[in-house]
């Protein structure tokens, strides 16, 4: 076996499944994010994302043409299969998938395979763009896809962007709710240690133990896999129940510029959410299928 200098790699977004993009885009706007236009695939799906100012977004993804979805997982589109995948054996709504960035999708692809954890061919692609002054761009990815069969509703990839959007997207990137960046990723799982090679591989970076469970240091954000025992105790929330086996998506953590004013804008908006500490825990919701958190920054 060939061994791979490993290279650090950012949290680049979260695939976040939704019955439909209208429910996302309102629950989203409730909660006090900015979201982008609605934007087709060509493989029968769309996104509405919410883009972050240090460049990690959200993608809510719903399917548009099921016909085209089915033709494209049939000919091996390992995206559109395993989101077809997730909806039949979790629900419309969740969180499905976890992205690395990557300059090299191709040799990420080669690493993914030498350490037995691909998840099936790469995927390339582009997608029209609006930009909020009505201008439409062209954004083109490379995707490499890595996996585990013990986490058959949990898909990890590396994605290379061909011709990123403009560096100037502060239109975007402004949320009312003051958050500024993704900080952390909760994933649950019965055996965390099953999952440590897959982590470890997709972002170039060594597990530390935390508690029964361990942490993957991103240079951007950190990963956390617990169990549902760990989960309970650390953010009092449980494990999804529909979600199945292996590696299951829990809580999305955001950092606010001020708390106090997240927590009125919620109010505001009739959002329910749970103070713990110097953070708010909002619920799953239609349009959101896990737990956000808002914390302010550490001193």
């Amino acid at each position: 076996m060939t061994t791979f200098a490993f290279t650090p790699r950012l949290l680049d977004h979260l695939v976040l499944p939704v019955a439909t993009l209208a429910n996302a885009r309102a629950r989203l706007a409730s909660l006090g994010f900015t979201v982008a236009a609605d934007a087709r695939h060509p493989f029968g799906t769309e996104n509405a994302c919410v883009y972050f100012a240090d460049n990690t977004y959200l993608e809510p993804l719903a399917v548009t043409d099921p016909s085209i979805a089915a033709a494209a997982a049939a000919e091996g589109n390992v995206f559109v299969a395993r989101d077809r995948a997730f909806r039949a054996a979790v629900g419309e709504e969740g969180f499905s998938g976890m992205v690395a960035g990557t300059p090299d999708a191709a040799a990420d692809d080669r690493r993914f395979r030498d350490a037995g954890l691909s998840a099936g061919a790469m995927l390339s692609f582009e997608r029209p763009v609006r930009m909020p002054d009505g201008t439409e761009l062209t954004a083109g990815f490379k995707l490499a896809f890595a996996g585990d069969r013990r986490a058959p509703n949990f898909l990890l990839f590396a994605c290379e962007r061909i011709n990123p959007l403009p560096a100037d997207r502060s239109a975007l990137q402004r949320h009312d709710n003051g958050v500024g960046s993704i900080v952390a990723i909760t994933l649950a799982a019965d055996v965390p240690a099953d999952f440590q090679s897959l982590l470890q591989t997709v972002y170039g970076a060594a597990a530390v133990p935390d508690g029964d469970g361990f942490s993957v240091m991103t240079s951007n954000a950190t990963i956390s896999v617990l169990t549902p025992r760990r989960l309970r105790e650390v953010l009092e929330i449980e494990t999804p129940a529909a979600a199945g086996p292996g590696l299951r998506g829990a809580a999305v953590t955001f950092r606010c510029a001020d708390l106090e004013v997240t927590a009125a804008l919620l109010a505001a908006n009739g959002v329910a959410f749970q103070r713990q500490g110097l953070r708010l825990l909002v619920p799953p919701a239609p349009g959101q299928g896990i737990t956000f958190i808002f914390q302010e920054p550490a001193e």
